[in-house]
């Protein structure tokens, strides 16, 4: 009895001193591999130990439970079941620091990008992302599986009978993947882009193997099936190279020709020297008579595609058209 009493304590005492050491460990371990890190010329290895660092605490928590089970006097078949866990939870732990590294959307865009000399798109990262972490999940069972003597050709076996159950019960889940394969090979928007189509407006958050997540301009995310956004049409406005102000303005048919030219002559110079209106198309010009007036029509574009920007160019160009016709003696019909 107290041989045994003996044993549980000092097991009891080697789980306590391990656990309570583990931050420190951890840290010393971690400051060992920057130190290497850092003469590397590559971010890699830095985003591989930040991915690590929670693997690395919970190893030493394991491994003093693992020592502590050790130090007492089990049977050899208890020992062989210990040693098969810890090994099992060393398999978890590695799967554990690549899933949060397949995360980090810094090691596609920047590391990977420039290591490979390839340029990756934002809007692959979030399928590359979780295709990686899919593929680390399937292997870390299969590996712990293997560890136990389970039969994975069995496994494999039962997966395939299911197959065509599982395709039927998830035609639609099927219909959205195939929809954001189309998004990915078109592209017709990237992260970050703003977008809208006939049922949503706002800017494009991320997309995954079965929606796309838009924020709208008053926060608010929907998350939108692929299949459906695959379907519509969309409509790019970062994409712009310029954005359109068109519009009309009627005065009085009594108002004097050479006036009205006169004024239209110095609106089309003021736009021509705007510094937020694009040169290429400026168009104004008295376009037809409607319910006895003029209808002046105006049609150019502005150089931003910011929409605040777009909206201050627009007003100071209404402003300034509302002066002219001031300066002129001309009024607006009403």
């Amino acid at each position: 009895m107290v041989y045994w009493l003996v044993k549980i304590l000092g097991a009891l005492g080697i789980f306590l001193i391990i656990f309570l050491l583990r931050k420190f460990l951890t840290r010393q371990v971690s400051g060992l591999l920057k130190a290497l890190a850092k003469k590397s010329a590559t971010k890699f290895d830095d985003y591989l130990i930040i991915s690590f660092e929670g693997p690395i605490n919970l190893l030493f928590a394991f491994l003093g439970l693992y020592l502590a089970a050790l130090y007492l006097p089990l049977s050899p078949v208890a020992d062989a079941i210990c040693t098969r866990v810890f090994r099992s939870l060393l398999v978890f732990l590695v799967a554990k620091g690549f899933y949060n590294l397949a995360g980090n959307y810094n090691v596609f865009t920047q590391e990977l990008s420039s290591f490979l000399n390839i340029r990756i798109e934002k809007i692959l990262v979030p399928f590359i992302t979780k295709i990686l972490r899919f593929l680390i999940i399937a292997l870390a069972i299969v590996v712990i599986l293997q560890e136990w003597n389970y039969s994975i050709s069995g496994f494999i076996a039962g997966l395939g009978l299911g197959g065509l159950a599982f395709a039927l019960a998830a035609q639609q889940t099927l219909a959205n993947l195939f929809g954001g394969i189309v998004i990915i090979t078109d592209k017709p928007f990237d992260i970050g882009d703003r977008i809208s189509t006939p049922s949503v407006e706002g800017t494009v958050e991320d997309i995954n193997f079965r929606s796309t997540r838009i924020r709208t301009a008053d926060q608010a995310v929907i998350t939108v099936p692929n299949s459906t956004l695959a379907n519509e049409p969309i409509t790019n406005w970062s994409r712009m190279g310029k954005r359109r102000i068109a519009f009309s303005l009627g005065i009085p048919s009594f108002t004097p020709k050479n006036k009205l030219e006169k004024c239209l002559q110095i609106i089309r110079e003021m736009l021509n020297n705007h510094p937020g209106v694009h040169p290429d198309t400026i168009l104004v010009n008295l376009d037809t008579f409607k319910d006895g007036n003029l209808e002046i029509l105006f049609y150019f574009f502005t150089k931003t595609t910011v929409w605040d920007e777009y909206l201050q160019v627009k007003e100071d160009i209404n402003l300034k058209i509302m002066s002219i016709f001031e300066q002129e003696g001309i009024r607006l019909a009403y």
